[in-house]
């Protein structure tokens, strides 16, 4: 039996040490399995829906506590036959239940969200009828309610799992209703599609830019050991992102940023906040504004890609 949580006065160190699934060649897509799930720590899931699934092959995050989990995002896909997500974290709440036994019943599982986009949130009827399990609406209301935000976005809230602490905090700019996420128990910032390795779409820039600066001040005051993100669009290539709807990305960067990538993120976010349009940079992409142009671009790209190597 693994021993229950203990709140510690420094994160614990985990593993990232994973090749993660990133599709394959279209006449061998269906080769990945559907869902990968890779433990960090005894206490710490994460979960990758496949590119064969869906090109947006996002990551998902299951924290478990002494009292109660929390899975923050269902991916990109309904279906439980092709995304078998609730199934995956039943097999993850057992499997941590046989080394932390308790009464199953009273084990609550939160479904919540880094954001409301439909790649974040298209699993949520997945646990519907899961029992001991409350499941977040993506609504802004339904957000601040849940997790007792008052000061909207500026507010740190504490969401307590049992010995494991988080602190939440608005992270509007992306998607209105965007939570950033620390966890004190491994250290991970959880920053969604605010911060990540691929290109950051700003419809509003004042408050991604309000945003970034609190997640900065955030890594002065806490020790953040990852800035972990949701999705990878990057290419090991500096600069080089892999187009919209790449279902193959076999030189991908690691998923989890560092303290400087996003001190970077923030500079560059001041650099080009009155300048609209494409900004490219070795680690990620900022794109300020509809960028309709450029966006029409990419889609090009990924035509391009497909023609390129056909099925």
């Amino acid at each position: 039996m693994i021993p229950p949580l203990t709140k510690r006065p420094t994160p614990l160190e985990g593993d990232l040490d994973v090749h993660w699934i990133h599709g394959a060649p279209r006449r061998r897509s269906c080769e990945d399995p559907p869902v990968q799930v890779h433990w960090y720590d005894a206490h710490t899931a994460i979960i990758r829906q496949s590119k064969a699934v869906s090109y947006e092959a996002p990551f998902v995050y299951l924290l478990f506590g002494n009292d109660r989990a929390i899975l923050f995002d269902t991916g990109a896909t309904a279906d439980a036959r092709e995304f078998p997500l609730r199934a995956t974290v039943d097999e993850l709440v057992a499997t941590w239940l046989r080394a932390h036994p308790r009464p199953t019943p009273s084990y609550e599982l939160v479904v919540a969200h880094t954001h409301g986009h439909s790649d974040h949130v298209a699993g949520d009827g997945q646990f519907a009828d899961r029992p001991a399990t409350t499941v977040v609406s993506r609504e802004i209301d339904a957000v601040k309610a849940f997790f007792g935000f008052s000061d909207w976005p500026s507010q740190t809230v504490t969401f307590e799992l049992g010995a494991r602490q988080l602190e939440l905090t608005g992270a509007p700019g992306h998607h209105p209703a965007a939570l950033a996420v620390y966890d004190p128990w491994t250290g991970f910032l959880l920053t969604g599609d605010t911060v990540y390795p691929g290109r950051l779409y700003v419809p509003d820039f004042p408050a991604f830019v309000d945003t970034i600066d609190r997640l900065d001040l955030l890594t002065q005051r806490r020790p953040v050991t990852h800035v972990m993100g949701c999705h990878i669009e990057m290419s090991s290539q500096p600069g080089r992102d892999y187009p919209i709807g790449a279902t193959y990305q076999p030189s991908e960067p690691p998923l989890q940023m560092t303290v400087d990538q996003l001190h970077h993120v923030r500079q560059a976010a001041h650099d080009v906040a009155s300048r609209p349009g494409v900004h490219r940079f070795s680690d990620f992409i900022i794109y300020n504004g509809p960028c309709r142009r450029q966006l029409a671009g990419q889609l090009a790209r990924s035509l391009v890609a497909r023609l390129r190597h056909p099925s």
